[in-house]
């Protein structure tokens, strides 16, 4: 169970235009170009549920990665999720409830 709503950060991730996004998550401090186009690439072929296992795992699904990105796979979901911090975009989870 994530300590972030990861639903939310999914759907903002998938709804907003991807140049906005690119503007404002995009800084090389640590999200560089390759991270940006890396993450979209992991929106773009998951499922919300397989996006969030993927980040809480720190893993990755099923799809080909170029050799920047391949370069970046060890250190890429801390970046992100630095990054996605920094700017207000990881909220705390929702709590979920408990069957009575």
């Amino acid at each position: 169970m994530s300590q972030y709503d990861l639903a939310g950060l999914y759907d903002f991730l998938t709804q907003t235009p991807e140049k906005g996004l690119r503007g404002m998550l995009v800084d090389s401090k640590p999200m560089t170009e390759v991270h940006f186009n890396m993450m979209i690439k992991i929106v773009r072929a998951c499922k919300m549920e397989e996006f969030a296992e993927c980040f809480d795992k720190q893993d990755f699904p099923k799809i080909k990665f170029g050799p920047a990105e391949v370069k970046l796979k060890e250190k890429f979901w801390g970046d992100c999720e630095q990054s996605l911090n920094s700017r207000g975009l990881l909220g705390p989870a929702l709590p979920q409830k408990i069957a009575a």
